[in-house]
């Protein structure tokens, strides 16, 4: 039975260790894995530096009309959205009172002046005391400033457009009574439209008057606006070590409209022969980015890890300083199972192409 026990836990030893030389044989015999990556071949190519900053879209002129006088909506000579003329009468207020006044005054006005001119002249003649002649000028001159105030009045009860551009949605109607300050309707000059944003104060040496810029908009996300910078706040902010620009896009197509979210692009002067790589090429660590480049070596494709120094980053490009040099061929995709020395072969996707519309979630 000794024996037979001996015999059974040896040929159990004996068949685990030919099974493990079996599994290195194996092993050892197993072909290289080659990992399937996407490539691209570095250029050089021109590469424009911006400064990138955000703000609000406003109009070149813009203001919402109001009344300074209370009363009763009597005409109103408008529609929502019409494009109005400077001076153009888009609303009336009753002013039959001031215009009885006015009308009364008027009729006055003619005895008022002849009497002045009549004691004025008897006066000269040393006919009449200057006590009666001072009283029909007042008289006179007060008369006339009433005519005059008057006018005012009925004036101000006709909201005209202050310059020329669309009027928007009406807030009131006819037969409304108004109080002093009542939003009546908006009106923009959107000819031009106007962005202030602001930049920091380290940057101030590379902005000027006049100086290009691209901005973006979410409803236009494949368009873009070119404008350029108007006017320079001559203070830096002590707070946030800011300073405000602003800059005039044309708005000729009517797509910008005042209060829109933009990403703006101050354009400097434009770098040639810069090498520019898909930023879907670079690994980021906190030892450094690594580029993953693609070298044939006795007729087999193997990639080397490199380091690189990154500059300024533009949607999907992003410009390299240093460790890359014209002619190289990196990886684009596919770095996930890389090491130094791996094995690859060239596959074709588009998987790290921008999609043409962004998905909603």
């Amino acid at each position: 039975m000794l024996l037979i026990a001996i015999l059974l836990l040896g040929s159990v030893i004996g068949f685990n260790i030919i099974k493990q030389k079996k599994i290195a044989e194996y092993m050892a015999n197993l072909p290289e894995p080659s990992y399937p990556v996407t490539i691209k071949t570095v250029q050089n190519q021109d590469w424009t530096p911006v400064i990138q900053a955000i703000g609000f879209i406003e109009p070149y002129q813009g203001v919402m009309l109001s009344t300074e006088s209370n009363g009763v909506i009597k005409k109103i000579n408008f529609e929502s959205g019409i494009e109005a003329k400077k001076g153009q009468v888009l609303l009336t207020l009753d002013s039959s009172v001031e215009e009885a006044n006015l009308k009364s005054a008027q009729a006055r006005l003619p005895a008022a002046k002849a009497k002045f001119l009549r004691y004025q002249d008897l006066y000269r003649k040393r006919s009449l005391s200057k006590e009666s002649f001072d009283e029909a000028e007042a008289a006179y001159f007060s008369l006339a400033a009433d005519i005059e105030s008057l006018k005012a009045q009925i004036n101000r009860r006709t909201i005209k457009a202050p310059f020329s551009g669309t009027v928007g949605i009406r807030n009131v109607y006819l037969g409304q009574y108004l109080q002093p300050g009542t939003d009546i309707v908006r009106i923009e000059d959107t000819n031009i439209m106007r962005l202030r944003f602001t930049v920091p104060q380290t940057q101030i040496s590379k902005i000027s008057l006049h100086q290009k810029i691209e901005i973006n908009v979410d409803a236009y996300p494949q368009h873009v606006f070119a404008g350029s910078i108007t006017a320079i706040e001559p203070a830096v902010s002590v707070q946030s070590g800011l300073i405000q620009v602003e800059a005039d896009i044309p708005n000729t197509d009517g797509k910008l409209r005042s209060g829109m979210f933009a990403r703006a692009n101050v354009l400097l002067p434009v770098k040639h022969d810069q090498i520019v790589i898909p930023q879907t090429a670079i690994t980021y660590a906190l030892y450094g980015d690594s580029v993953y480049v693609v070298k044939k070596e006795d007729g087999v494709e193997r990639v080397k890890q490199a380091i690189v120094k990154i500059g300024a980053r533009k949607k999907d490009k992003v410009r390299i300083l240093s460790g890359l040099k014209k002619g190289d061929i990196i990886v684009t995709s596919g770095q996930v199972r890389l090491s130094n020395e791996a094995k690859v072969h060239v596959v074709q996707s588009d998987a790290a192409n921008p999609p043409a519309e962004i998905p909603m979630l």
